[in-house]
């Protein structure tokens, strides 16, 4: 059988918008590329050095968001990793800022084979099975330590996508984007303050659970209508990461920021298994070792980009605010019914164990 899947020729669209959290900039801002001006496109700074056009297999992944953010930069440091350990038999033509399609439709063609990989936001993994979405379930998962913990525990990590298969989809790795909380045009230093916002949520099932147990105010709208949306009022605060925030440039217009910290945004690296379970052997270990490998170097580049970006943000006159402990208790308690409705699409005894273990 042959493998080798040509990549299509897409052109990209520079006024393209992303979904789950970034709009294209035409500099890159990662911490391992320059921020230099590139008039050869958004992508130039991390074309390829090598001539792929020789390999024998093309493993196609695919992201909506720019390798601005570290946890998709991964994807280029996969390419060339695996380009040099197979000896140039294995390419991954990495293609990001939705060149491929957007998230609901690369995942139908990561299901029929056509994409083989994806870097899926967390948030939209729930097309796939709601376990996927115990990663959106506040104050669970909530920190890098926590993230790092789940993600080595193998018994865990392997029953996280056992639903997954069923599919026909492995559940690989993660990569992120940094710690969930609300960035405001005032200020939002306790609850009370909290129920004056009008809240823009992701376009996803457990966010909108979330917010209904909260009992705040809240808009479900698409990324790309956030600035007019908040120019015009219609909304006051997001949901969102400082990461985030700070390299779309959210901040220019909101210049207040409550560090929630209740989930951590996830890429969560799908690959079709059938592709997979029919590359030789060697090829299969060389790209699972690659991608764990790289996968946790970004998670590590996350922390301390978060922190950039936070002291960035400071730098431009953003104000970073904290809710009291007796607070942040508070929306932990008025969680609980997420978790009863979430807990049978997860799975009980697997809920229930995964909140022991990160608790203990």
């Amino acid at each position: 059988m042959n493998f080798r899947i040509l990549p299509a020729i897409i052109t990209l669209s520079v006024s393209i918008f992303l979904i789950t959290g970034c709009e294209q900039r035409s500099t890159p801002a990662s911490s391992d590329k320059p921020e230099e001006q590139s008039n050869q496109g958004p992508l130039a700074d991390w074309k390829a050095d090598f001539d792929p056009s020789g390999a024998d297999y093309v493993y196609t992944l695919s992201n909506i968001d720019h390798p601005a953010i570290a946890g998709i930069a991964v994807g280029y440091h996969i390419r060339d990793e695996v380009w040099e350990r197979s000896d140039g038999r294995l390419y991954v033509d990495f293609r990001p800022l939705a060149q491929l399609g957007g998230e609901k439709d690369v995942l139908s063609k990561l299901k029929l084979g056509a994409v083989q990989g994806m870097l899926c936001s967390s948030v939209a993994a729930v097309n796939v099975s709601d376990r996927l979405g115990l990663v959106n379930l506040p104050f669970v998962i909530d920190t890098f330590d926590k993230l790092e913990q789940f993600r080595n525990d193998r018994e865990l990590f392997r029953e996280y996508g056992t639903t997954a298969l069923e599919q026909g989809i492995k559940v690989v790795d993660f990569t992120g984007y940094g710690s969930y909380g609300w960035a405001t045009e005032e200020p939002v230093r306790s609850l009370e303050e909290a129920g004056k916002i009008n809240f823009r949520i992701a376009q996803a099932p457990v966010n909108a659970d979330i917010y209904k147990s909260w009992g705040l105010k809240f808009t479900v709208m698409p990324w790309p209508d956030v600035p007019q949306a908040l120019q015009t009022g219609v909304i006051s605060g997001l949901d969102h990461t400082p990461i985030v925030c700070n390299i779309t440039h959210k901040f220019d217009m909101v210049k207040n920021f409550t560090r929630l910290d209740y989930a951590q945004g996830l890429y969560i690296h799908l690959m079709n298994k059938s592709w997979f379970e029919q590359l030789p052997e060697d090829l299969q270990t060389i790209l699972m070792e690659v991608i764990a490998e790289e996968s946790a170097k970004a998670r590590q580049k996350t922390r301390e980009q978060q922190r950039q970006q936070i002291e960035k943000a400071r730098e431009q006159g953003v104000k970073f605010w904290s809710l009291p402990e007796k607070e942040r208790q508070r929306l932990l308690e008025l969680s609980q019914p997420v978790y009863e409705k979430w807990r049978p699409r997860i799975g009980e005894e697997f809920l229930t164990r995964v909140r022991k273990r990160l608790k203990d």
